[in-house]
Formats: structure tokens, sequence, C-alpha cells
């Protein structure tokens, strides 16, 4: 059975980036509707800052500029909760995911680094 040290490594050397695994203690950012079943998830990574990793984690097609459309959340809880999302979590901030299904999209977008 691969590890999930062992899928993030993988999918950060498909992509040609070094991984920057997150702890399970710190907290990321979770819409609400994360966990409903809909379709894509997406998840954009800004630098880590204050007890945060920097993933931002929201399904379907729009993200909400509403000041709470996001809710903190420690990375260990993803573990039971969305797995699925896990092997992402190693690529470094700047970058980006949507999947679904059989859809998989990964890309860098340099513009989450400018604070």
């Amino acid at each position: 059975m691969e590890t999930l040290e062992h899928l993030q490594s993988e999918l950060c050397r498909r992509f040609g980036v070094s991984g920057a695994f997150p702890q399970r203690h710190l907290k990321l950012g979770v819409s609400a509707d994360f966990f409903s079943g809909k379709l894509p998830l997406n998840g954009l990574r800004h630098p880590p800052a204050d007890g945060t990793c920097g993933w931002f984690l929201w399904a379907g097609e729009e993200l909400s500029d509403a000041p709470d459309f996001f809710q903190p959340m420690h990375v260990e809880h993803l573990f039971e909760r969305c797995p699925r999302v896990l092997p992402y979590l190693a690529l470094p901030p700047g970058w980006r995911f949507l999947i679904a299904n059989d859809c998989e999209d990964v890309w860098q977008d340099s513009l989450l680094l400018k604070i």
C-alpha cells in the first residue's frame, strides 16, 4: 500500500515541483459546501502564515469573495472527511488544483504569491 507521502511526492514529481508537505496540526480554509459531494473540488495555496498551511478548498465552479466563505479547519480532519484531496496538498504555494470524477487539472498561479 502506498503511503500518503509517497502519493504526494509522486504528484509533485509529475508536475516538476518540490513538495511542501503541510503538517496535520496546521489550519486551512474550507468552504461550507466542500463536503457536500458537489464537484469539482478546488484548491489554491497561498504562502503559509499565522498557523495556516496556505490552502483554501471549495466545491463547485465559483469561488466566492464573501468574507465568511472559508472556515478554518485542521489539515488532519481531511484524512477522514476528504482523503481524495490529500495528495494535492504537498503542492507548494502558488499552485492550484481542480478535480472531478475523471478530471484532474493542476497548474501554477503566480498571482497567489503576491501579497
